[in-house]
């Protein structure tokens, strides 16, 4: 169990469940429910063998998270996953309802078998978690990868459709539709295709895959963009 405050609650609840799920036990010293539930909190945690983990906040100390929870009474328990809040409950529970809420965060059966296929990794594995979860986006995300270094360029962006769009995939898509570019070839086409992005669409296409592929980070993309729009407008 974690004492959590406002400065650490971002990495040490948010971040944290999108690797194991979090419980958030709100208390305060006054709160006498409190002192009795946390222990009873902390043993059926324990009881999942670090499947599950347990943080406390004290509200009167930590005035940002009680005003996030918008807290009107205590105990307050909440459980994350993935960066956000997935169950909870309010007041004092006994040992049988807190074991059912703490058990209910463990995985799935269909969850150990696809968290066991995503780390084989192979291609029939995550095919056969698409079988299951056709969106499943790090499958997803690992077979379009797969796809582009064996020059399956279609069938990755094919692929890629099922997820919603993120840098990453943007990115992914970028290679997908421009090939193996080497970075230096990238700046070159670029400096071309500047010359006619602006009447011509396929080219402002290439233009913006090329600046994907360089990924959201690249100093010289940034560059490139403010060139584009100097273009166009």
């Amino acid at each position: 169990m974690k004492e959590v405050n406002d400065a650490t609650f971002a990495a040490d609840v948010i971040e944290r469940s999108k690797q194991i799920p979090v419980i958030v036990d709100l208390w305060a010293p006054w709160c006498e429910p409190c002192k009795a539930l946390t222990p009873i909190i902390e043993t059926a945690v324990i009881a999942t063998g670090g499947k599950v983990e347990l943080v406390t906040v004290n509200i009167d100390e930590n005035p940002q998270v009680r005003e996030t929870f918008q807290v009107q009474s205590i105990p307050a328990v909440y459980a994350f996953k993935d960066g956000a809040i997935i169950d909870g409950f309010m007041g004092a529970q006994g040992e049988e309802a807190v074991s059912t809420f703490v058990n209910g965060l463990l995985p799935s059966e269909q969850e150990k078998i696809i968290e066991s296929l995503l780390a084989e990794g192979s291609e029939s594995s995550l095919l056969e978690i698409l079988a299951a979860v056709p969106d499943h986006l790090e499958a997803v995300t690992a077979l379009a990868k797969a796809y582009i270094d064996d020059d399956k360029n279609e069938e990755a962006l094919s692929l890629l459709k099922r997820i919603p769009e993120t840098a990453d995939t943007r990115h992914l898509a970028a290679i997908a539709r421009t090939g193996d570019v080497e970075t230096e070839e990238v700046y070159v086409k670029l400096e071309q295709l500047l010359e006619t992005v602006k009447d011509d669409e396929s080219a402002r296409q290439e233009y913006v895959d090329l600046l994907d592929v360089l990924g959201p980070d690249s100093v010289e993309a940034n560059d490139y963009r403010r060139k584009l729009a100097s273009k166009l407008f």
